[in-house]
C-alpha cells in the first residue's frame, strides 16, 4: 500500500509525540521525592546533635532571634563621630506604611528646630499623607485610562499589576516634592493624627475595593469610545467619593493654620492665620527646599548602567506633577555624598530593604548581625546586590533617616580619603529599638541593601549632576527599583 507524503507525516508527529512524552514522565518520576529521600534526610538531621539544638531553642523563641550573634553587639556601640543632634520627639509611625513621609518630615525639623529655637518639633505626617491618598488616586484613574486606551487586557501583567496594590501607603522622594509643593506643611498640632493615619489598613481595603470597581468603569468608558469631556467628569466623581472617605478617616484639611509656640527661652510666638503653601513657601523652604534636593540610586543590575538617568513607567503621585527620576551612580558615590552632607549638619532621608540581616530588638544593621550558618546550616548572602534584585529577593521596603556617621583614618601610604565604618539611622518606629529608636547601620549592610539617598545639590558634581538632563530609561512598572519606601 502506497503513503502519500501527508499520510507518512501523521503517524511520524505521533511517534515523536510519544517519545517526548514518555520522556517528561520518567523525567517527572525521577524528580518525585521518595520516601528513602526523606528518611535519609531526618536520619541526617538527627545525626548532627547541633541541629537537634537549634530545634529545642528555635522551638520556644522567634528563629531570627536566636541567629543574633551576641559577641558583634558587644562590639557596636552607638557612638558615632559625627553626629547630627537628636531631633524630638522621637516619631512613630506606627500601623502604617508611611515612613517615606516621616523620613521627609524627621530631616526637615532638624533645621527647622534651629530656626525657631524649640526644643522639640513634628510636622503633620497625616496632613501629607491624606493629600498623597486623594492625588495618588486621581493618578491611578488617569492611567487606568491610558493604559486601556492603548488596549492592556486586564488580565495582563500591567494592568494586574496596576490593579495589585494601588492604595499603598509608601511613596518615593519626588513624589513627597509634588505634594510639598501644591500643598505646603504644618505643623502636627495643627493637624493632628487620627485613628486611621496611625492604622491605615481599614481605609485602604476600601479605596482599594472602589478603585477596583472604578477601573472597571473606566474600562467599559473607553470600549464605548466615551469622550474626554464624559472621562473626566466620571473621574471626578469618584476622586469625590475618594476624598470623602480620606476625610471620614483622617479628618479634613485645615485652608489656614494658626500655630502658636514658645522657644527654648519660655518666649511666645504666633504664626498665622496663613494658608499650609504659605507657611512652608515664607518659613521652610528658605532653610530647606525640596526642590534643591535630588534622588542618587544604586541599581547595580547590568541593565542598568551607572551614569544614566532611570525612571518605572506610572510610578508617580500627581497628573501634571513631576515624573520619578533616578540618578544611577556607584554605592561609593551615595556613601561620599551622604559623607558630607551629615558633616555639614544635614540628614539623608534614603531608602533601603530593611528586612533584611536586622537584629530588630538591639536596632543593628549589619550582614554578620544574624548567623544564620550557626543555627540553619545554610548562608543568606549567596546573591549579590544586583542579582538579588533579578531574583525577587530584594528590594526598597522603607525610607530613613541618616543622622550620624564614624570613619577612620586611611592608614599610612593609603591615598584614599577616610572610609566610613558605621552609620547613625532615625527611624520611625518610636524608642523601642535600638538606642531610643536610632539604629546602627554598619558599612557592608549600607553596600548591600541602601537603594538610594537624597542629597542636597551643592554636594553633587556636575557630572552626576548632568544625568539629571537625559531622557531616562524608561524601566516596567513591575521593576523593583519602582517599589514604594
Amino acid at each position: 500500500m502506497l503513503f502519500t507524503r501527508t499520510g507518512l507525516l501523521i503517524p511520524r508527529l505521533l511517534i515523536q509525540f510519544k517519545s517526548v512524552a514518555s520522556r517528561i514522565s520518567q523525567s517527572r518520576r525521577m524528580a518525585e521525592l521518595t520516601s528513602a529521600q526523606v528518611e535519609a534526610f531526618k536520619t541526617g538531621f538527627e545525626s548532627d546533635p547541633k541541629n537537634k539544638l537549634a530545634q529545642n531553642v528555635a522551638w520556644k523563641f522567634d528563629p531570627l532571634e536566636v541567629c543574633v550573634d551576641p559577641r558583634l553587639l558587644q562590639e557596636a556601640h552607638h557612638a558615632f563621630k559625627h553626629k547630627i543632634p537628636d531631633a524630638k520627639p522621637m516619631t512613630n509611625q506606627k500601623n502604617s506604611g508611611r515612613c517615606w513621609i516621616f523620613a521627609c518630615l524627621n530631616v526637615i525639623r532638624i533645621p527647622m528646630m534651629k530656626k525657631f529655637n524649640v526644643e522639640d518639633l513634628e510636622f503633620s505626617q497625616s496632613f501629607l499623607f491624606f493629600w498623597d491618598k486623594v492625588e495618588r488616586m486621581n493618578y491611578f484613574l488617569h492611567t487606568f485610562v491610558e493604559v486601556f486606551r492603548r488596549g492592556e487586557p486586564v488580565e495582563g501583567r500591567l494592568v494586574s499589576f496596576l490593579l495589585h496594590d494601588p492604595t499603598c501607603d509608601g511613596g518615593q522622594w519626588d513624589m513627597l516634592i509634588n505634594l510639598v509643593d501644591k500643598y505646603g506643611l504644618v505643623p502636627k498640632k495643627c493637624f493632628p493624627e487620627s485613628h486611621t493615619s496611625c492604622a491605615s489598613r481599614r481605609m485602604n481595603l476600601t479605596l482599594k475595593s472602589k478603585v477596583r470597581g472604578y477601573a472597571k468603569e473606566l474600562q467599559a468608558m473607553v470600549h464605548r469610545k466615551a469622550t474626554d469631556e464624559e472621562i473626566n467628569k466620571e473621574i471626578n466623581r469618584m476622586v469625590g467619593e475618594v476624598y470623602r472617605i480620606c476625610a471620614i478617616c483622617l479628618g479634613t484639611p485645615p485652608s489656614t493654620i494658626t500655630w502658636e509656640y514658645h522657644d527654648k527661652n519660655k518666649a511666645y510666638h504666633k504664626i498665622g492665620p496663613i494658608t499650609p503653601k504659605a507657611f512652608y513657601e515664607e518659613y521652610i523652604k528658605p532653610v530647606y527646599d525640596l526642590q534643591n534636593k535630588v534622588c542618587l540610586v544604586n541599581d547595580p543590575r547590568p541593565s542598568s548602567p551607572y551614569g544614566k538617568a532611570l525612571t518605572v513607567e506610572f510610578l508617580g503621585n500627581m497628573v501634571g506633577g513631576r515624573r520619578t527620576i533616578y540618578n544611577n551612580q556607584p554605592v561609593h558615590v551615595l556613601k561620599k555624598l551622604s559623607l558630607e552632607m551629615i558633616k555639614s549638619g544635614e540628614p539623608v532621608w534614603f531608602g533601603c530593604d530593611v528586612v533584611k540581616h536586622f537584629s530588630g530588638k538591639t536596632g543593628h544593621l549589619d550582614t554578620r548581625i544574624l548567623n544564620y550558618d550557626l543555627v540553619f546550616g545554610v548562608s543568606m548572602l549567596d546573591l549579590d546586590k544586583s542579582d538579588r534584585l533579578i531574583f525577587g529577593e530584594s528590594l526598597m521596603t522603607h525610607a530613613m533617616a541618616l543622622t550620624g556617621v564614624t570613619t577612620e583614618e586611611p592608614k599610612e601610604g593609603d591615598t584614599t580619603s577616610d572610609c566610613t565604618t558605621k552609620w547613625r539611622v532615625e527611624n520611625s518606629w518610636g524608642e523601642d529599638r535600638g538606642d531610643k529608636g536610632y539604629l546602627l547601620m554598619t558599612d557592608d549592610w549600607f553596600s548591600e541593601f541602601v537603594y538610594e539617598v537624597v542629597v542636597d545639590k551643592k554636594f553633587v558634581s556636575q557630572e552626576v549632576m548632568e544625568v539629571f538632563d537625559q531622557e531616562p530609561q524608561v524601566l516596567p512598572a513591575w521593576d523593583p527599583m519602582g517599589a514604594l519606601a
